[in-house]
């Protein structure tokens, strides 16, 4: 599969924005994300104002309700999240790309700070993610699959090992924001070298991957809790 952001919408309402405009519209949103993460998503949206730099009514005039403005950052932080899969795909390297795959999606799982469960409750209808979370999980069979060809992935790695990895990154607890990704760096790190091919010789055989998919994760929806 290769990259097609063209499978992903534009984000609403940005046709024709000039150019200060766009730029007012992208602070916000990285605005609000790191204030949904921190805080949560109940945090004043004066206060995310204050964040991004911008006027009350520059808010109110590109998301004028909070639910419009969460709705975005989910859509964004959903896009972001399908792109590192496309974008891993288009590697020629299939085990780097299958590295950088694991390594992002743990790092944004960090980062994510529970976003993605608190959106996913309080508006459980409001982004159709399920075809984003299969497309994705498609991707990620196959990049499994050239890795495995290339002999850099053991031959007994299942996708279910994906989201053992995923469960375990999400319980760090660490104090801050940066201390967490540090963990999260180390843990990651040690997993990958357990997923060689090389290493995996002579070893004795795993026991049964449990029957997860990837939508068991409580996580980013392509790769997680939709359903």
């Amino acid at each position: 599969m290769s990259s097609d952001s063209s499978r992903i919408p534009a984000p609403a309402g940005t046709a024709g924005l000039r150019a200060d405009a766009l730029h007012n519209r992208e602070r916000i949103l990285a605005a609000a994300g790191e204030a949904f993460a921190t805080i949560g998503i109940d945090v004043p949206m004066a206060a995310i104002a204050r964040r991004a730099g911008v006027g009350m009514a520059t808010l109110y005039r590109r998301f004028p309700t909070r639910e419009s403005l969460i709705t975005e950052v989910f859509a964004d932080q959903l896009k972001a999240c399908v792109s590192v899969v496309d974008d891993a795909l288009a590697d020629p390297d299939p085990w780097h790309g299958f590295r950088t795959v694991v390594e992002k999606l743990c790092a944004m799982q960090v980062a994510d700070r529970g976003f993605t469960a608190a959106f996913l409750t309080a508006f459980p209808g409001a982004v159709d993610h399920e075809r984003e979370r299969v497309r994705a999980e498609r991707g990620f069979a196959e990049l499994t699959r050239r890795a495995k060809e290339a002999g850099r992935l053991r031959a007994d790695f299942e996708q279910a090992d994906l989201v053992l990895m995923l469960m375990a990154n999400g319980g760090i607890a660490a104090g801050s924001a940066e201390d967490a990704l540090t963990a999260s760096r180390r843990l990651v790190a040690y997993l990958l070298q357990s997923f060689q091919a090389e290493r995996a010789g002579g070893t004795v055989p795993l026991p049964p991957a449990p029957p997860f998919g990837l939508r068991h994760v409580p996580f980013l929806p392509p790769v997680g809790s939709a359903g």
